[in-house]
């Protein structure tokens, strides 16, 4: 993650500690995204929080590599996680909870949500998503469980204000859904395709708003920028951002101007576009 103020808004999990998974499946949701379905009995340990609860992912680039890893990721860990050799060191990223089925027809089952920049066979994608387009059943994973962002005081219904790119797709899912039955407010989530565009549970008070990126070649998160900057709407009582950090930056400024408490906005910053993009 790149810019953020989750060490004041993260809700820590109770126990963190290393999982080691299985790929269950892989399978194509839409234009930009395919979800993994990740198994194992390590599973039985990961407890579900809901929101935007977010793990690291370890993906291995050899076979036998994630055995190097750390138990939890500390300070001294992760120190010791960059001094091993890039040739054996796995791909480590941040990932949400797209689901999560604790009685599923293999075990407790926990999907994540990649988007596919690039194409794995012409090798223009990331290592991440080269993997979700390649990995096959059986293949070897493992995650920390990082807890959740979205953490508005205790009794707050709204009105919320939700903003993310497609990389906070995930997030925003698993926020709304967990949402109170009378909660208010407005989401707005920018995809780079409108067959990206999918059906959310949320709750009646809370207005989703799709936002289709016309410009392939635009920086990911400007349009729904400038869209909920200039979008009328209550006072939020608790906002979010998620996505490229230039959009995390900047929503948070748009809503300290406009008078939201500091306390009560989480802005993360995912991934950082490249200069000139």
């Amino acid at each position: 993650m790149a810019r953020t103020n989750a060490a004041q808004t993260r809700q820590k999990p109770l126990d963190s500690t290393l999982l080691t998974l299985r790929v269950h499946e892989r399978r194509r949701l839409s234009p930009s995204l395919a979800r993994v379905t990740l198994v194992g009995d390590d599973l039985e340990r990961f407890a579900p929080l809901g929101r935007d609860q977010w793990f690291r992912l370890f993906l291995p680039i050899a076979e036998g590599t994630l055995s190097r890893l750390p138990n939890r990721l500390d300070t001294l860990a992760y120190v010791r996680y960059l001094a091993i050799a890039k040739t054996e060191r796995p791909v480590l990223r941040n990932y949400t909870v797209a689901g999560f089925r604790p009685d599923g027809e293999h075990g407790p089952e926990l999907d994540v949500d990649f988007v596919l920049h690039g194409s794995a066979a012409e090798g223009t994608a990331g290592p991440a998503a080269t993997w979700a387009e390649t990995c096959e059943p059986g293949d070897a994973v493992a995650i920390l469980d990082e807890g959740i962002l979205f953490t508005p005081a205790a009794g707050v219904t709204g009105p919320f204000a939700l903003v993310g790119d497609e990389t906070a797709l995930p997030a925003i899912a698993g926020v709304l859904a967990s949402l109170p039955e009378d909660a208010t407010g407005t989401a707005l989530i920018e995809v780079p395709d409108a067959g990206d565009v999918r059906d959310l549970v949320a709750p009646p008070g809370v207005e989703v708003r799709w936002v289709v990126r016309v410009d392939p070649h635009a920086t990911p998160g400007a349009a729904v920028r400038d869209a909920a900057v200039a979008a009328e709407s209550a006072m939020p009582a608790y906002a979010w951002v998620a996505g490229e950090q230039a959009l995390a930056a900047a929503m948070r400024r748009h809503w300290v101007r406009a008078g939201v408490d500091k306390r009560a906005i989480s802005f993360t910053g995912y991934w950082r576009a490249p200069r000139g993009h």
